[in-house]
């Protein structure tokens, strides 16, 4: 997929700073990402101009400003994820052992704006901000299925139906008896057909303007046998959702 680079880099100063968590010279920070350094010092000068990165020690070390939660705040709360979404998530983890996501639609993937991840040593790794490919993957089917049968054609036209697995729904038309299948059993499901050793289940979430869906997965060693299983534990949590 085609990328704006300079907005990619300016993103990924931040990631930068997450995993450091202390500041770093323009030099720093691109021998580390290995950019080039001239374009390198362009985007912190930038960016530093703007407010977005400040030098709490001076020296020439960047650190980002507060600016960039005050934004984060502000977006947030104008159209925050309901807390009993977030409160869903953590009690179905507990529930089930395993790794819960609420997803949401973005294009051509769902991105996962709330997990709460398994506790177990061998499970999904997975954060707020990933992205799976909305036709290939449980969460992103039960995104699908929320869509008139119109709107879910035209973004078939702008997907590349790659086959990541033997197990991929590879075309509309695949896609489309998998929506059938889920609808007659309930539930959405998964046999590593995007990430390898994953199986999962997946439902909409009902009582909310847009369109989320929550997917409970894990490695197919424990989570294969038990979709059906884990299905009646989403459900039961979905039927007292207040």
């Amino acid at each position: 997929m085609n990328t704006v680079r300079q907005a990619a880099n300016a993103l990924e100063v931040l990631e930068y700073f997450a995993r450091r968590l202390r500041p770093a010279t323009p030099a720093e920070m691109a021998d580390e990402l290995g950019w080039p350094r001239s374009s390198t010092f362009k985007l912190i000068g930038t960016l530093a101009s703007m407010g977005y990165l400040y030098e709490p020690r001076g020296r020439g070390a960047y650190y980002p400003s507060p600016r960039w939660l005050v934004l984060a705040e502000a977006v947030t709360a104008a159209e925050p994820l309901p807390a009993k979404f977030q409160r869903l998530a953590k009690d179905l983890m507990e529930a089930t052992g395993e790794t819960v996501a609420i997803a949401a639609p973005a294009g051509i993937f769902a991105t996962f704006v709330d997990v709460a991840e398994s506790r177990q040593p061998v499970r999904y790794f997975a954060k707020v901000g990933d992205r799976v490919p909305i036709h290939a993957t449980s969460a992103g089917r039960a995104l699908l299925a929320q869509m008139p049968r119109e709107e879910r054609e035209k973004l078939y036209r702008k997907i590349d139906f790659v086959a990541y697995a033997p197990t991929t729904p590879v075309g509309p038309e695949a896609v489309e008896a998998r929506l059938a299948e889920a609808a007659a059993m309930g539930w959405h499901q998964s046999n590593i057909e995007y990430t390898p050793d994953l199986a999962g289940v997946a439902m909409a979430l009902p009582g909310s303007e847009r369109r989320l869906s929550v997917v409970v997965v894990g490695p197919v060693s424990r989570c294969l046998e038990r979709r059906p299983e884990m299905a009646a534990i989403v459900a039961k949590h979905l039927a007292t959702l207040g």
